[in-house]
């Protein structure tokens, strides 16, 4: 088998790429960085440094890769010729490598198995954003039977890596990545890091509403407090209290809507919380808390859970307090956090409350986050 995997940066060495390796799949790195790929293409191996309970280095080697702006034909070729294309882009990119998958699923042989499409992203059901910009470009009406798009649920915690890394990827020992088997019909890719389920939706959420609600919001309060890591920010105990009251209100949720077992859900928030602190992961609360505006908006990690907690009369004040938190982030370079500030340095908290959240004013959650902002605008 062979995958073409779109995205060659940490996470897709260190995750990704490393799980279709070791399930003996030939890859192909696909990226638009060219000093990167061309760095993969000199190399012989890289090694995924895995650290925490169960530490371990993993050597990945037999891949190659292609320059995804420059060497498009040779791109096409490689996802003519693949069983599999995964990406690791950035739900935002996806539009911008949708063409090129498209011409490569338009140049398979006739009669060739579908190739399978799995877009591994921070994102609700990121393949279909890419098959629904995969099909603007793809020509033809056959991409159903040339194709199959599986959404995925992915969970694994890459920091930045140090400068003099070089492909070397430093990840942490746990590692979930949840695939939807219905679309497959019972032709699902062998790839034993992969687990794949009927219903994809509770997995999805569960990961979202607790690693990535509570990893920003400890992020957000580490970064107030001038902490410089993740793992000293959930060891302040102001911070690891509030970020715990975000996460029992999660839980609360998920609980309510998918049916997960309190004690299941709790020994879930309880193995977050534990990754959070893992030393060894060399996170800073300015990386993780970058990019504001999204992880703020209607259906993320905040304000997703706080409208459906205000909507069944649940409490949702420790999300909100998380809220403010991201408002009052202000790390320089961070061009969501320029936007963020922008809006907010204005006079009509009203509107900014609406461009922030994409909450409607009726919605029971509104009051509060326009108190928030407002709060936050008599600030500045």
């Amino acid at each position: 088998m062979k995958a073409v995997h779109f995205g060659a940066g940490n996470i897709g060495r260190g995750f990704i790429g490393l799980l279709l390796h070791e399930a003996g799949i030939e890859l192909v790195f696909a990226d638009v960085a060219e000093a990167l790929i061309d760095h993969l293409k000199q190399a012989d191996s890289y090694t995924v440094h895995v650290v925490g309970d169960e530490p371990r280095d993993i050597e990945v080697s037999g891949f190659s890769a292609v320059n995804s702006a420059s060497e498009v034909d040779a791109l096409v070729e490689q996802i003519a010729s693949a069983d599999i294309v995964t990406t690791a882009v950035g739900a935002h990119i996806l539009k911008f490598v949708a063409p090129a998958i498209a011409q490569g699923i338009a140049a398979r042989e006739a009669g060739a198995p579908r190739i399978a499409v799995m877009a591994c992203e921070n994102a609700i059901n990121a393949t279909d954003i890419l098959a629904a910009e995969i099909a603007k470009s793809y020509d033809g009406d056959d991409l159903a039977e040339r194709a199959v798009f599986a959404n995925t649920a992915v969970d694994r915690i890459v920091p930045a890596q140090a400068p003099d890394a070089g492909l070397d990827v430093t990840v942490e020992t746990f590692c979930e990545w949840v695939v939807e088997r219905t679309p497959f019909g019972g032709s699902e890719p062998d790839i034993p890091g992969a687990t794949y389920v009927d219903d994809l939706s509770p997995y999805i959420e569960r990961k979202l509403f607790t690693l990535n609600t509570g990893h920003a919001t400890t992020a957000w309060y580490g970064w107030a407090k001038g902490i410089e890591k993740i793992s000293d920010a959930i060891a302040d105990e102001e911070i690891r209290a509030k970020v715990s009251d975000v996460l029992d209100e999660t839980s609360a949720l998920l609980v309510a809507k998918h049916g997960f077992e309190p004690e299941v859900q709790a020994a879930y928030k309880a193995k977050i919380l534990t990754r959070f602190a893992n030393p060894y992961l060399p996170d800073t609360p300015e990386r993780v808390g970058r990019s504001p505006l999204r992880k703020l908006s209607r259906h993320d990690r905040i304000v997703g859970p706080a409208a459906e907690l205000a909507e069944r009369g649940l409490d949702h004040s420790a999300l909100m307090g998380s809220f403010s938190a991201a408002l009052a982030f202000t790390p320089e370079g961070d061009e969501e956090v320029t936007q963020l500030q922008g809006i907010l340095s204005g006079d009509d908290a009203e509107a900014a409350t609406v461009e922030i959240t994409g909450l409607d004013p009726t919605h029971p959650l509104y009051a509060a986050a326009l108190a928030a902002v407002a709060e936050r605008m008599k600030a500045l």
